[in-house]
């Protein structure tokens, strides 16, 4: 799905726009539901659920009943690196749980994950798979699935204030044989079932970091300056930005050795930027190195060979 949800009528109900059941197999073979009519059996479930323990249809609301469908064991990489302009896919595994008079094998029975910023009930933001999940039955009432969160930053759908921790939560339809696109649609035939709070994941803007040592090659003992970068997406313009006022360590590893010695913090300018000097006494790379925020992951810059002569 590719619809940032920003207005609060809508919330919650776009969860249901990327998991369209495919054109062969909706309905007996009916047109593709179109994501308004996925909305609105979406948004038909919230408000008959509101003040409600249960989303069975009140006196004057039509709804989907409560699909008899838990879901349990979500995993979600610990972080979703996103850039300005990649599409970005990460895999999510969970069990569903179903009662035994849903049919989780019939063609128009779809599922899947999706994760959200904020709170379940009003999220932030909400992003989604582009397709739905396939599952393989492990007992007659249980299920292990696999779907994706895919991600287009070029597409609008993050802002940079989105960058930090996201929540897990699947959902399920059931629309056993209504044709949402028909005139005789009954949504009250139709099952949803959608559950929050699985689990959590990191959605980050993506770094990089850069470094130059010079002079090259330097006197045994004399100084070097060290200049270098701190740079992240920026999801509003699609571009890469300084990320200011950040702990950035200096780094050394001599020629010959596998490991790198931190040997000072410095820190990123208004800009980003990064200056420092340093002794040089032997042949070896010196690299900076960004630890990493919830919003943005850690970073390493290649590290920059210096001859001592």
């Amino acid at each position: 799905m590719r619809i940032r949800a920003t207005v609060a009528a809508v919330t919650g109900a776009l969860a249901l726009s990327a998991l369209v059941v495919p054109a062969a197999q909706a309905a007996g073979g009916s047109a593709t539901p179109s994501k308004a009519d996925i909305l609105k059996i979406r948004e038909a479930a919230q408000a008959a659920s509101s003040g409600k323990t249960a989303f069975a249809a009140s006196d004057d609301t039509d709804a989907p009943y409560p699909l008899d469908v838990t879901f349990s064991n979500f995993k979600i990489a610990g972080a979703v690196k996103v850039g300005t302009t990649n599409h970005v896919s990460t895999t999510v595994t969970y069990t569903m749980t179903h009662g035994t008079d849903v049919d989780i094998t019939a063609d128009d029975f779809l599922t899947g994950p999706y994760i959200y910023k904020g709170s379940y009930d009003t999220p932030d933001n909400m992003l989604f798979g582009d397709y739905p999940a396939t599952c393989t039955a492990t007992s007659s009432t249980t299920a292990s699935c696999k779907g994706n969160i895919d991600v287009y930053p070029a597409d609008g759908e993050l802002f940079n204030s989105d960058a930090g921790t996201w929540h897990g939560a699947a959902l399920a339809i059931a629309y056993n044989g209504q044709d949402p696109t028909s005139a005789d649609f009954d949504i009250t035939k139709v099952g949803y079932a959608d559950q929050g709070d699985l689990g959590t994941t990191l959605v980050q803007r993506y770094s990089k970091l850069t470094v130059n040592a010079s002079p090259e090659p330097v006197a045994k003992g004399k100084t070097i300056t060290v200049t270098g970068k701190l740079s992240r997406a920026n999801w509003e313009d699609n571009q890469y930005h300084g990320y200011t006022n950040q702990p950035v360590k200096l780094q050394f590893r001599k020629y010959g050795t596998s490991t790198y010695s931190t040997l000072k913090t410095v820190y990123t300018d208004s800009y980003g930027n990064l200056k420092t000097t340093t002794t040089a006494n032997y042949d070896g790379y010196w690299r900076f190195s960004f630890a990493g925020t919830t919003t943005t992951p850690s970073v390493n810059a290649t590290g920059d060979f210096v001859d001592v002569q």
